[in-house]
């Protein structure tokens, strides 16, 4: 790809859809950055913004969400890591480091569960390898009817309150309107599609030992959707993976405390430049 044709909002087929993405910056080794639920792309800005100048930087409208429209399809983990893997191959990278948050990072562990050779390091944010229990499946399955008859709004409002910190929905009323204008940008049908998607992804905590390339997670201290537990589990299971916690930020860390979500971000990226993509033997608490 030419410099002239990088850019923002850019559109490739793939998988019977188009797939809306950004591709900033320059660098032998991509990165990929993929949203949560129901976000899109643009959540990565600050993180673009920050890394353009050292970096290539891709950041990709997940199947049905933002620019990437599909009304049509019916929604999956498996189907979201097909494409991730099918857009690789359509831009030629072989290998990328790809950095996934909450439903981002379910994409991410699949895709590499199924693909391990085409990851060059795995940047975990926010999320969780298991899958949803019993109870929490019926709860999402209840949604999806409750949406059906009263409209997507009041789950999308609630979900946007649960993504962030407290004091963030009070300090940050700027950071959350605009949150909630991507929310609300989602049709209902994307909404219970992505919900049906999230309810029935399989687990990837049984095969966490078998990763072994180069691993940061980050992780909200007060993230209340996919807790801090689930990082720490993580952690212990991925040999050599470094984990960063950061204070006063929920689900949407990168967004709510950027400059210390970037910090590790690139001390993590520099290290893989300085000395290869050799994984530091046992698992890390960062000490940025």
């Amino acid at each position: 790809m030419t410099t002239e044709t990088k850019g923002y909002n850019l559109s490739i087929a793939i998988n019977n859809f188009q797939l809306s993405y950004n591709d900033v910056g320059e660098g032998s080794t991509p990165i990929i950055f993929l949203h949560g639920y129901p976000f899109d792309k643009t959540m990565w800005h600050l993180q673009l913004s920050f890394l353009r100048p050292t970096y290539r930087l891709i950041a990709c409208d997940i199947r049905g969400f933002g620019q990437s429209k599909d009304e049509e399809s019916t929604l999956g983990i498996d189907l979201f890591g097909d494409d991730l893997i099918a857009f690789m191959d359509k831009l030629n990278i072989n290998k990328a480091i790809v950095c996934g948050l909450s439903m981002g990072g379910f994409i991410a562990l699949n895709a590499h569960q199924r693909h391990p050779n085409r990851f060059e390091a795995l940047i975990l944010c926010d999320t969780q390898c298991i899958a949803d229990t019993q109870e929490i499946k019926e709860n999402r399955y209840k949604i999806i009817d409750d949406i059906a008859v009263n409209g997507p709004s009041h789950f999308n409002e609630g979900f946007v309150k649960s993504v962030f910190y407290k004091d963030s929905l009070i300090n940050k009323k700027d950071l959350v309107d605009n949150l909630r204008t991507v929310v609300f940008a989602n049709s209902q049908h994307i909404i219970s599609m992505g919900l049906k998607a999230l309810a029935e992804r399989s687990e990837t905590c049984s095969t966490l030992g078998e990763i072994s390339i180069p691993t940061l997670i980050i992780c909200g201290r007060e993230d209340e959707v996919t807790p801090l537990a689930q990082s720490e589990m993580m952690h212990k299971g991925i040999k050599g993976s470094i984990l960063h916690i950061i204070d006063h930020a929920g689900h949407v860390s990168n967004l709510e405390q950027p400059i210390e979500f970037n910090k590790p971000l690139l001390h993590f990226l520099t290290s893989l430049s300085e000395v290869g993509t050799e994984k530091p033997n046992g698992n890390q608490d960062s000490l940025i």
